[in-house]
């Protein structure tokens, strides 16, 4: 990408300091109960929150529909789940939603102890009403359309109520980092109306972004006026992944106010079309009827796309919600805001449909975190809008926001107070400043709801690109100031999103590229991730977790591995052979469309390993069938066909380096393994592997020792304690670093290395529960096996052979580790066979 952004906003030096454990920034729905559950899990910790306008402010007041919850007895948490997967188009992350709809209901029920009231029927329940893509009634919902004017009530209430801080008219500017480039708090400025004034800095352990939307980068938004992606516009400054940018939301059914309308303008909720209103053009035909099994109650990307086209083939500028139906008591008690507002802007509800057209509504992607909040820069956070949780994948279910933010928020808040660093000092920061002129903001609006809407094209986008660019440069020096730091944080977030929106060349969710039309899952079931360095905006292709087909990753999982990481793997290994033109000698030799059947056969005698891992790379490029002939650990002779593929002869030819690399070096890995098997095969000793492993390929390496009849030891320096004899230096003796572990990891299994036989019996009376003899003979095994007399397992390491294995094995140590079994292990030969034609 070539756009210049600033690495860091031009601004003063802090002229003031306020000290914090925690910086919450932002007062919505996910900031607010962040803090208020981080006070109540640490009452003395002090919590301040940062606001940018009034603590009521923000996008959560704005909320008409609801909150998402599994609360009838007849609905599942399977089936949240389900909906909320449709409707992000296969790039939800499937834990991350299962978090969202298992924890949900307890959330929901904490915001109503905490003083939020919602609708409810004649004895008393809640009311549960339906919303696009949901097939259950499961939003529950406040004063008829107010939920989130309700919910923001409660929430001001209850940190007003609380000893939690709070500074208001206050737009936060950039991060501050200790020397090891862990979140130390933020530089931030106070518009004249708070207790400080100017630019200062608040330090803090942890800083948790909730800073809310970015649709103020568009003309027309139904955002306030506040959402201007500042935190996702810091965290790009910051050094932090931020994901899936190119996805956002345009709600299908926002009041229209007439062509040259900007601004926030007017929602008319989802929940109205879930009590039964219709779209209907201007001759009152309803055309939704044809498009979705849901009708007008379809997910929201396809309403939105919906009322566009039938925009364009009737020329018309909007289209209409028709309630009339309702009559004047459901539009004064159900939708009280609503009837007002149309009332206000001269439509009357009872009597005329509404006029209506999509505008931005809300992104789906933003910072990338992980199920506990935590973003790539470490001590830094995001919940709610700002982030990308993974739970909303290409396209929001409708009212999954607000219960995003109140799960996300409980789990952030448990892992800020489970993790307590000591605060460092702030370094220096010595980025490259700048500014935007804030008179470039309606020109980067304007351009943005022009090209990169709801109807996308490399050709629009590519207009939107080059009018960004060219919205950097002014004739004037651009003085710092709240309007300069706003077009900054839009013209940042806008360069993302138009970018992300140029790479992915298919239409998927809330992404509509005419030039694409169709969904491709074959090149695009991924993420981009983008991040801002030195030489600018990078991007990267990240694999979905479900980039492995179902019965594979079925597979895979029952063997011990993560699908994802192997998609990983595969995506990897295929990007580095690929490049962009792509594998062009097929290209150049064999006919488009042209199909083969090619076998994978054995050109030596082994034992194979990773058959599902070479299907996964023959699956990623399109194999329309694999048959396999073997099973992983079984033994093969050179000629055997291990499986066979068909497919166009391009992909098979284009998969065959990726695919074979993987296989051969797995399956030499479970051979040379099956070979130190058989060498030790009645003794009772096993042949186990080290972390000698290759970058990348830890977990499908020590599957192959596995698939060879070898068994693994540490995954990672996290499943046990390793002592060795520097950490016994350290830690000043035996004792004391037995001692150390076990206060910091109580109950995790502690295993010692010795390479002398006086040092076992001082740490079998630590307690050890497994002993690592390095480079011992063997007479000195046999040795340590009767001074140990079962009392802790016993490993021999260092030195060892093939024609020593046997004899190692007979001193009755429990394994023989053997770090060659990965990091060395010749590949096996196997090649790929075209069958003639």
């Amino acid at each position: 990408m070539s756009i210049p952004i600033p690495r860091k906003l031009t601004a003063p030096e802090p002229g003031w300091t306020v000290e914090a454990d925690v910086v919450v920034v932002g007062s919505g729905i996910a900031g607010l109960t962040l803090a208020l559950r981080l006070a109540a899990l640490d009452p003395a910790a002090k919590v301040l929150v940062v606001t940018k306008d009034v603590l009521s402010a923000g996008s959560t007041r704005w909320a008409q529909g609801g909150i998402a919850a599994v609360l009838d007895p007849a609905d599942t948490p399977e089936e949240h789940l389900h909906d909320t997967l449709v409707a992000g188009v296969g790039l939800c992350d499937t834990e991350a939603v299962r978090v969202l709809v298992t924890e949900g209901p307890d959330a929901l029920r904490g915001l109503i102890a905490a003083g939020a009231r919602f609708d409810t029927d004649a004895e008393g329940g809640l009311q549960l009403t339906r919303e696009g893509g949901h097939r259950r009634n499961r939003i529950v919902h406040a004063g008829g359309d107010a939920t989130g004017a309700e919910v923001q009530r409660a929430l001001v209430a209850a940190v007003r109520a609380s000893e939690i801080e709070v500074i208001e008219h206050a737009l936060v500017l950039d991060l501050l980092k200790d020397a090891h480039g862990h979140a130390a708090g933020v530089t931030l400025h106070v518009m004249g109306e708070g207790s400080h004034d100017g630019v200062g800095a608040v330090r803090s352990r942890a800083v948790v972004l909730a800073t809310g939307g970015m649709g103020q980068v568009y003309a027309a938004t139904t955002n306030p006026a506040v959402s201007t992606g500042d935190g996702v516009a810091l965290a790009l400054r910051a050094g932090a992944v931020v994901r899936d940018l190119e996805f956002v939301q345009f709600h299908p059914t926002v009041l229209w106010l007439g062509e040259d309308s900007t601004g926030q303008q007017p929602l008319i909720s989802e929940a109205v079309r879930g009590e039964g209103a219709v779209l209907v053009d201007a001759d009152g035909v309803r055309f939704m009827k044809d498009v979705h099994e849901l009708a007008d109650l379809a997910p929201r990307d396809v309403v939105a796309k919906a009322i566009m086209q039938r925009m364009r083939e009737t020329g018309a500028e909007h289209m209409y919600l028709d309630g009339r139906h309702f009559g004047e008591e459901k539009w004064r008690t159900r939708f009280p805001t609503i009837h007002a507002v149309c009332l206000e802007h001269g439509i009357d509800p009872v009597t005329q449909p509404i006029p209506v057209a999509p505008a931005a509504h809300y992104a789906s992607g933003g910072v990338r975190t992980d199920l506990h909040g935590r973003t790539s820069v470490p001590g830094l956070y995001a919940c709610g809008e700002v982030a990308c949780t993974g739970v909303h994948g290409a396209n929001r279910l409708a009212s999954n926001s607000l219960l995003e933010g109140l799960v996300f928020a409980e789990r952030i808040a448990a892992d800020v107070h489970a993790v307590r660093p000591a605060p460092g000092e702030p370094v220096s920061d010595d980025r490259t400043a700048g500014l935007v002129d804030p008179r470039a903001r309606p020109r980067i609006q304007a351009h943005m709801s022009r090209g990169a809407s709801v109807l996308r094209s490399e050709k629009s986008l590519g207009e939107v690109s080059r009018a960004l660019v060219n919205s950097r440069w002014t004739p004037v020096a651009v003085e710092p100031c709240t309007e300069s730091w706003e077009a900054t944080n839009l013209l940042t977030v806008a360069s993302a999103l138009v970018e992300a929106a140029r790479a992915r060349e298919e239409t998927r969710g809330s992404h509509w590229r005419e030039d694409f039309p169709d969904r491709d899952d074959h090149r695009w079931l991924s993420h981009l991730d983008v991040t801002l360095t030195e030489e600018g905006m990078t991007m990267n292709h990240r694999p979905h977790g479900g980039a492995v087909p179902a019965h594979l990753a079925e597979e895979l999982t029952a063997a011990g591995l993560d699908p994802a990481e192997v998609g990983a793997v595969v995506d990897a290994a295929l990007r580095e052979d690929l490049q962009e033109a792509g594998d062009v000698t097929s290209i150049a030799t064999i006919p488009a469309g042209q199909t083969a059947t090619a076998d994978v056969v054995a050109r030596a005698d082994g034992v194979v390993a990773g058959l599902a891992v070479a299907e996964a790379v023959f699956a990623r490029l399109g194999a329309d069938r694999t048959e396999r002939h073997v099973k992983d650990g079984e033994r093969v002779e050179r000629g055997d066909v291990l499986m066979t593929v068909t497919g166009t002869t391009r992909d098979l030819l284009t998969a065959e380096r990726t695919a074979l690399n993987l296989l051969t070096h797995l399956s030499g890995v479970a051979s040379l393994t099956a070979g130190w098997v058989r060498a030790v095969e009645g003794t009772g000793a096993r042949i186990r592997d080290s972390r000698k492993t290759l970058p990348g390929l830890r977990a499908l390496e020590k599957y192959a020792v596995r698939a060879g009849g070898g068994v693994n030891h540490r995954m990672s320096l996290s499943d046990a304690a390793l002592i060795k004899d520097n950490h016994v230096v350290a830690a000043g003796g035996v004792a004391e670093a037995f001692r150390a572990v076990r206060d910091a990891y109580p109950g995790l299994p502690i295993e010692v290395e010795v390479d002398r036989i006086d040092q076992i019996e001082p740490v079998l009376a630590e307690g050890a529960e497994e002993i690592l003899l390095d480079n011992f003979t063997v007479p000195q095994l046999r040795e340590a096996v009767r001074l140990v007399g079962g009392r802790a397992r016993l490993e021999s390491s260092g030195g060892l052979t093939l024609e020593s294995a046997r004899d190692v094995a007979e001193t009755g140590v429990d394994y023989l580790a053997v770090g060659a079994l990965t990091h060395s292990a010749p590949a096996l030969d196997i090649a790929l066979d075209l069958r003639g034609n």
